[in-house]
């Protein structure tokens, strides 16, 4: 086992910060605190649960980017999954936190510089099935630049941009949920 799988060197400190931002996160509701004690015990049970070798399932991060002053989201065509869904994927062993991983992933799929953080922690949590392996899928929101423009990365077939009130009739259910949490924050 390599020492990120095992838990040690930098990916030992990811998993620390993965452990931290779970077990202080406050839970919006009893669905995502049922979720948030769920990451916490994969996490306890599988040393390698932040890799996608896990099989069993893994954490994963991502970002919806946001731009509150256009009242829009910008979504990505997943190239394998044919979806739009906000930024993200697997954690690498390069990232020191779980927010360096979702801004990582935000601003190489978006081709958006300066991107920020919204303040606060992640948003929500989504569990989902993947042809991988089960995501457990740690959900920031990033705010976009003024003029921001973005372009296609080669894990996207587009990049487009959507109002608030478009978002459910282009995307399921859980990007839906993670917008509206998104702008209930903002």
């Amino acid at each position: 086992m390599s020492p990120r799988e095992d838990g040690g060197g930098a990916g030992g400190l990811l998993r620390e910060d993965a452990v931290r931002v779970l077990k202080e996160w406050p839970a919006p509701d009893a669905q995502q605190e049922r979720l948030r004690l769920a990451y916490g015990e994969h996490l306890a049970a599988h040393p390698d649960g932040m890799w996608k070798a896990c099989r069993e399932g893994h954490i994963t991060a991502s970002a919806l980017v946001v731009d509150p002053p256009g009242e829009r989201v910008l979504l990505t065509l997943h190239r394998k999954l044919r979806m739009w869904l906000q930024m993200g994927g697997h954690c690498e062993p390069g990232d020191a936190t779980l927010a360096d991983a979702a801004l990582r992933e935000a601003e190489e799929e978006s081709g958006i510089a300066g991107l920020r953080l919204l303040p606060g922690g992640p948003v929500r949590l989504d569990r989902h099935l993947t042809p991988c392996a089960w995501h457990l899928d740690v959900q920031y929101a990033a705010l976009a630049p003024a003029g921001a423009v973005a372009q296609v990365s080669d894990e996207s077939l587009d990049v487009r941009w959507f109002g608030y009130a478009q978002v459910p009739e282009v995307a399921d259910e859980s990007v839906a949920r993670l917008v509206e949490r998104t702008r209930a924050l903002l």
